[in-house]
């Protein structure tokens, strides 16, 4: 099945993490792939240690608001090439039973258009049979909603960014 959590709200990975332990610990094949973060984070060390499987871009040296024409065509790339290696991972009997695609929502997003809509949606319309995916991003286009079978929206009332507050180590990241 496909699931999508999204949303402005807080909750969206630390969700397809939580899921991750739970397939890992039930002896599931995982792979977690991040689209568009660099920085080190506190999940990946225990997800690996639970045996999942962890695929990242490669980092870029700024926010994507910060970044060049030039720098965006380059970060496009390496973001396609990253989702070409995830599906030739995934793909096969028995590679994985569980895929969280994080972030994948933004890289898709027409706010950044890191990774082309056509090549997610057919990726979802290939996808092996037995393959769990968990896609989350703030931005979820209708066309997606309307394909998962599992839909959470993260929805944001307050948060300490809104007042200055930096990202804190083991909380945000």
């Amino acid at each position: 099945m496909i699931h999508i959590y999204f949303g402005e709200g807080k909750g969206k990975t630390t969700a397809a993490v939580g899921l991750a332990v739970r397939a890992a610990g039930c002896g599931r094949k995982v792979v977690f792939a991040q689209f568009m973060k660099s920085r080190e984070t506190g999940e990946i060390a225990p997800l690996e240690k639970l045996g999942v499987r962890i695929m990242r871009s490669e980092k870029k040296d700024c926010f994507s608001w910060e970044m060049t024409a030039e720098q965006k065509k380059a970060y496009r790339l390496i973001q396609t090439e990253l989702f070409d290696t995830i599906k030739e991972t995934v793909n096969g009997e028995g590679q994985a039973d569980l895929l969280i695609l994080d972030e994948v929502l933004n890289a898709v997003s027409s706010e950044h258009d890191f990774l082309e809509e056509k090549a997610l949606l057919n990726f979802l319309d290939t996808k092996p049979e037995t393959l769990e995916i968990v896609l989350t991003g703030r931005p979820a286009p209708d066309w997606l909603i309307s394909k998962a079978d599992y839909v959470t929206e993260m929805k944001k009332h307050k948060h300490p960014y809104d007042n200055g507050a930096a990202a804190r180590e083991s909380i945000e990241y």
